[in-house]
């Protein structure tokens, strides 16, 4: 499906979705505890589902609802010996370790870019453990691997994705020895796993934090059931941030303000750009402004990278992406892709290896976009349409159904103008 935008006023009220890191987080806990929990606030994106299949395959029974989850847990049973992951990281990081704590025979699938986003970080404690594993093709996916993670200690880059630390946090707990997770560099992403250490705790799970450079985990631990409503999702929430301050006239629900989320760092490069953040009401928005370009570091929060992108294109001077090297292992490389992109629309990006500096402009005429299959991408340049002199096409626009199968539908309630192909 392909999707023209035509130039628009967005306004009124969009509730945001729940957020997608703490539902796959707030469901994989349930569906690790003896008893019943109800997760309410789901939204049934693919990568949810993705989670809700594979934690399905490991023993958990789970019953679907329009905007909630009741689910039985088990003690990782895995009643099938193959999870599909489909095309999300958190899926298959976060199930890796859990699965490898049932000593049977499983085989990891993935689709599209999925199978090309490394997974070195598990290889090299597979070696330690002795965890037998074979690629089946010339990717990271499918994976076989055959054995069982022991208690002990596990050391693992903090220069990588978090989410093969979170990973190891859920399965770490249910090993018969106490285990001690060695940061060997500084940790990014520290928000990512204040989450998964937030949420471990509702489920009974103790993790004790020393500074970020270590974690020791207890073994014999047992997750406990816990009803848990998901807040809403900051990393989607920035879509709107964005055109309101290019401005939109958006006002924002189901936000939590005090939220432990990561991708809060949103509100932060807003005013760092020169925007104004307010939140009365239990209402978040960001007020129209003229802003100007500045330094982003992306070491916490890159999810972000596409949204700032838009705005810094659109802010005086230049904005440059820095510490953003992950930007690039995404659903798309999301410096080269979403250089590519702005070009078109006649904005100057310089590239480089850890970032890029992006040349603003006072105003964009419209354009063809192809978002490199990656759901952010779409999203981002879908919002565009609150300043473009003309239209916006973006060619297969339903990706966004990865994270907020709704955003058009949403776009079109606030005054968007879509048509689509």
């Amino acid at each position: 499906m392909n999707v023209i935008i035509k130039p628009s006023n967005l306004s009124g009220d969009v509730i945001i979705p729940p957020s997608k890191s703490l539902s796959h987080r707030a469901i994989i806990a349930a569906c690790l505890a003896s008893g019943k929990s109800k997760i309410s606030n789901v939204m049934f994106s693919r990568d949810i589902l993705a989670t809700i299949a594979g934690m399905e395959a490991m023993g958990a029974k789970i019953k679907k609802y329009d905007n909630y989850l009741e689910i039985e847990g088990s003690n990782v049973l895995r009643i099938n010996d193959t999870i599909d992951a489909y095309e999300s990281g958190s899926t298959i990081r976060f199930l890796i370790p859990i699965a490898l704590t049932n000593n049977k025979p499983i085989t990891f699938m993935g689709h599209n870019n999925l199978v090309n986003r490394p997974l070195d970080a598990y290889f090299e404690i597979f070696k330690e453990k002795n965890i037998k594993y074979e690629r089946l093709a010339d990717a990271y996916l499918p994976l076989k691997c055959e054995g069982t993670l022991t208690p002990g200690e596990y050391k693992i880059r903090g220069d990588i994705s978090s989410q093969f630390i979170t990973g190891l946090l859920y399965a770490l707990p249910l090993l018969n020895g106490e285990s001690k997770i060695i940061i060997t560099t500084p940790l990014e992403s520290k928000g990512y796993i204040d989450l998964t250490i937030d949420i471990l705790k509702l489920f009974n799970i103790e993790i004790i934090n020393n500074d970020y450079k270590e974690f020791i985990v207890r073994g014999n631990q047992e997750y406990k059931p816990f009803d848990y409503e998901i807040e809403g999702d900051f990393s989607q929430a920035a879509f709107f941030l964005v055109a309101d301050t290019l401005g939109a006239n958006i006002n924002l629900k189901a936000m939590n303000i005090n939220s432990n989320q990561g991708d809060k760092k949103i509100l932060e490069d807003i005013e760092a750009l020169g925007g104004k953040i307010e939140f009365k009401n239990d209402i978040l928005k960001a007020i129209p402004a003229k802003t100007t370009g500045t330094i982003i570091d992306f070491k916490q929060s890159p999810d972000l990278g596409p949204a700032l992108a838009v705005l810094g294109a659109l802010s005086s001077g230049n904005t440059e992406f820095v510490n953003a090297a992950r930007l690039r292992i995404k659903e798309c490389d999301r410096i080269s892709c979403v250089k590519e992109e702005l070009e078109k629309l006649g904005v100057g990006v310089i590239e480089n290896p850890n970032g890029m500096v992006i040349e603003g402009v006072d105003k964009i005429d419209g354009g063809v976009i192809n978002p490199h299959n990656d759901h952010r991408l779409r999203m981002a340049f879908a919002i565009l349409c609150q300043v473009a002199k003309s239209d916006i096409k973006i060619i297969g626009a339903e990706c966004v159904s990865k994270s907020y199968p709704h955003f058009f539908k949403d776009l079109e309630k606030l005054g968007g103008k879509i048509i689509y192909e």
